[in-house]
C-alpha cells in the first residue's frame, strides 16, 4: 500500500516525495503500451509527479507522457526541462510551447533548465519568469547546477528545485550542494536514485533488504527519501516495477541500517565534481 508523502517547494506547493522519471522511455515502440500503463499505474498509487524533458527521445518521451496523462492532467504535477541550447529569451519560450504541444496540455507545473550551457543564467531566468507570467509554466527550477552555479542566479531568484544525480553511490553533493540548498529551502530532486539498477546487486544493500523482507530497490529509494527535503524520480517501465518502487514509501530504515549503508557507501569528506549521467 503506497503512503502519500510530500515535499514542500519554496512556493509552498506540496508535491509527492516519490515521483516517476521517464528518461529512456519511448525509445522502443514495442514497449510503448506497457510504459503508458506503468505511468498510469503510478498515478493510481499517488506517484503523481512525472518528470520528462524536451531532449528525451527528441520529444517522443513528452508525447508518450502526454498520452499517459490524457484525461488525468489535473492529477499530475508535470515537470519538464528546457535544453540549454534553447535557454535564451526567445528560445525558451519557443521550446516551452513545443513541449506543451507534445504533452497535450496548456501548462507545465515546473520547468527546469536541464543543465548549464553558454547562455548566461540571468537571461535564462528572465525567460523562465516570462513563462510564469504568461501562465505557460507554474514555476521554474534548475538541474545539474552546483553551488557556484546557484550563486550566479540573479538576486532574489530562487529555483523550486535543483534536480541532480543522487543515490548511495553518488553522495558527493552531500558535501556542499545539499547543505546550500537547505539554506535556500530548495529541495533536491534525485534522478537515477538506484543508479539505473547498478546498485541493486551490492551486498550491503541486499543485506538490508533481506532484513526487512524488501527489495534492494526499495531500500535504495528509502535511503534517498530518508529526509523530508528530497524528491526521488525513479523510472519504471512496467506496472510491477512501479508498484515495487511505490512500496519504498512505507519503508523506514533503522539507525543500524543507515550505519551499514554509510560503511558500504561512505559520505563525502571533500568537495566532489557534480557528475551526471
Amino acid at each position: 500500500m503506497t503512503t502519500t508523502r510530500t515535499v514542500t517547494l519554496p512556493s509552498g506547493a506540496r508535491v509527492p516525495a516519490l515521483g516517476q522519471g521517464t528518461w529512456h522511455m519511448a525509445e522502443d515502440p514495442a514497449r510503448r503500451s506497457e510504459e503508458i500503463t506503468a505511468l498510469r499505474r503510478g498515478l493510481d498509487l499517488g506517484l503523481t509527479l512525472i518528470d520528462t524533458a524536451e531532449v528525451y527521445g527528441s520529444g517522443a518521451t513528452e508525447e508518450l507522457v502526454g498520452e499517459a496523462i490524457r484525461g488525468r492532467r489535473d492529477e499530475v504535477f508535470l515537470v519538464s526541462k528546457v535544453s540549454p541550447r534553447h535557454a535564451d529569451r526567445r528560445g525558451a519560450v519557443k521550446a516551452c510551447r513545443a513541449s506543451l504541444r507534445r504533452l497535450g496540455t496548456d501548462r507545465i507545473d515546473l520547468y527546469l533548465l536541464h543543465w548549464r550551457g553558454s547562455i548566461p543564467l540571468p537571461e535564462t531566468v528572465q525567460a523562465l519568469e516570462s513563462l510564469v507570467a504568461e501562465g505557460s509554466i507554474g514555476s521554474w527550477g534548475v538541474s545539474n547546477l552546483d553551488v557556484a552555479d546557484l550563486a550566479e542566479l540573479p538576486e532574489g531568484a530562487r529555483p523550486q528545485t535543483d534536480q541532480v544525480l543522487y543515490n548511495l553511490a553518488r553522495r558527493g553533493r552531500e558535501y556542499d550542494l545539499i547543505p546550500r540548498c537547505r539554506e535556500l529551502s530548495v529541495p533536491i530532486m534525485a534522478y537515477s536514485p538506484v543508479e539505473q539498477g547498478r546498485l541493486l546487486a551490492h551486498p550491503a544493500l541486499r543485506a538490508v533488504a533481506s532484513a526487512h523482507g524488501r527489495s534492494p530497490a526499495q531500500v535504495a529509494l528509502a535511503w534517498v527519501l530518508r529526509t523530508d527535503d528530497v524528491i526521488a524520480i525513479p523510472k519504471a517501465s512496467t506496472p510491477a516495477h512501479v508498484e515495487d518502487n511505490g512500496a519504498a514509501l512505507d519503508l523506514r530504515l533503522t539507525d543500524d541500517d543507515l550505519r551499514a549503508l554509510d560503511e558500504a557507501f561512505p559520505p563525502p569528506g571533500r568537495k566532489h565534481h557534480l557528475d551526471s549521467l
